[in-house]
């Protein structure tokens, strides 16, 4: 009935695909495509591709070696030295609780209508650890980073390349005409 009354009172409301999250679908001819994917460097793109978004996979783990400093303004920002961990012979690592710095094997490749947010995985909550993770901005290019908390008193072990974040990307209501362009832009390329 409320459909109704405002259809009658604005006229149809038009359906677009701008504005909302890229289905399992777009992502795949997205990510295959040979012009411009979204993502590069994955590693199982069937087991990766979710309902609504894309699990990204673990390269590095490293812990903080030292303190941060965040500012008004990022000429005096300045990031911790970090420690990256060596996997055991199975490539699995036993992280006691505590903060730890994790690299993704993807690479992102944005353009300027899509935006990006990222999610810990149900079984990583459920084994007692978490991901925490910023906007992945329109126009963003990089191999991206996360911090990993891991909370269970007892730890976890996690295995290289394990899927352990989604990444739900959005289509923007509009094209943004200047694109990310921070500090971050191409991180992990080299």
């Amino acid at each position: 009935m409320e459909t109704d009354q405002r259809e009658r009172s604005l006229g149809p409301v038009p359906v677009t695909s701008r504005g909302g999250a890229l289905s399992r679908e777009e992502l795949r001819v997205r990510i295959e495509s040979l012009n411009r994917p979204l993502l590069t460097e994955w590693l199982d793109l069937e087991a990766q591709l979710q309902p609504n978004g894309v699990d990204l996979t673990l390269r590095e783990v490293s812990t903080y070696a030292g303190a941060g400093t965040i500012s008004l303004n990022n000429a005096q920002r300045v990031l911790p030295d970090l420690q990256p961990l060596s996997w055991n012979v199975d490539g699995m690592l036993q992280l006691e609780p505590g903060a730890y710095h994790v690299l993704f094997n993807e690479v992102i490749h944005l353009p300027n209508d899509i935006m990006a947010l990222g999610r810990p995985r149900s079984s990583l909550c459920r084994a007692g650890a978490t991901i925490h993770s910023a906007v992945w901005d329109a126009g963003y290019r990089g191999r991206s980073t996360s911090l990993l908390v891991v909370s269970n008193h007892a730890g976890i072990r996690m295995q290289r390349n394990a899927r352990i974040i989604q990444l739900v990307l959005f289509h923007l209501s509009e094209t943004t005409i200047s694109g990310y362009s921070g500090a971050y832009q191409g991180e992990n390329l080299t």
